[in-house]
């Protein structure tokens, strides 16, 4: 999927109704002081959550969700206290395996994700280290040093009037399965991830072993969530320091992959799509 395609077409279609509200919604924004980056955040997040059920992605149902549940439940626990709109978790189908989060709190999971992955800590680690990208605001952060729109898409912006957030969604579409964070933003997110995996009671070690196997995989059978993510072992060395460090937290868990509970998944599972 051309993502910034998608987007793209989203925001010459909704021209005519962003005129209308844009004076609104820019007079809000002024008014609103720090919620308004907030605020900008889930328009940002509305905008990819729509065009994905227009495009008929979102997996409104199917036996996949019993196996995500579960675990989404037990992240959202552990992380809503940080960061200020609910998390919600939705399944899509896509080509690629791969998870991503958009700011507002939505966090995507592509259903052939859960058939690469090898274990519930594995598929708990790449959940856990999306919600905090969304915990750090790392998206929205990306997106504002990277306004570099094609000229003829500033121009349709300055005409339309919209609001930061409408210009932030579109690079977000852009880059939403291509997000290149810098590896010390991966890091950051890696780290912050194994404290609410543990806080959860899944296995930080998760994470470890899914960039191990990433390592020892072909290349088209890596989840885009790892391909355009450099340094896996520098990052697993960062983990690995980050658990040595704080033994009271990580000294419960086991390093040992066959420890892990293997993730149980129906095989070739129904899904009905949100229309």
């Amino acid at each position: 999927m051309n993502a910034f395609e998608l987007l793209r077409r989203t925001f010459l279609h909704s021209t005519v109704a962003a005129l209308c509200l844009s004076a609104v919604a820019v007079a809000q924004t002024q008014s609103q002081g720090q919620n308004k980056n907030q605020d900008d955040e889930v328009q940002m997040g509305q905008e990819v959550f729509n065009e994905l059920k227009a495009k008929g992605e979102i997996i409104e149902s199917s036996p996949l969700y019993d196996v995500l549940k579960p675990l989404a439940d037990a992240i959202t626990r552990s992380a809503q206290p940080r960061y200020n709109h609910p998390f919600k978790f939705y399944l899509v189908h896509e080509t690629q395996q791969n998870a991503f989060a958009t700011p507002g709190g939505n966090v995507y999971v592509v259903d052939s994700l859960l058939y690469f992955v090898k274990n519930t800590d594995q598929l708990a680690g790449t959940l856990c280290h999306e919600v905090s990208h969304t915990i750090h605001h790392d998206t929205v952060t990306l997106m504002e040093k990277q306004q570099k729109l094609e000229k003829r898409e500033v121009g349709a912006a300055i005409l339309l009037g919209p609001t930061r957030a409408h210009v932030l969604a579109i690079l977000l579409l852009g880059k939403l399965h291509s997000l290149s964070y810098s590896r010390d933003v991966e890091s950051r997110a890696d780290i912050t991830g194994s404290d609410v995996c543990a806080a959860t009671g899944y296995d930080p070690w998760g994470l470890v072993w899914l960039f191990k196997d990433f390592d020892n995989a072909k290349m088209g059978q890596v989840p885009q969530i790892l391909s355009d993510h450099p340094g896996n072992q520098q990052r697993v060395d960062a983990l690995e320091q980050h658990f040595r460090k704080n033994p009271s937290v990580f000294g419960k868990f086991n390093p040992d992959p066959k420890s892990a509970s293997p993730l149980a998944v129906p095989k070739d599972a129904p899904e009905v799509f949100l229309h």
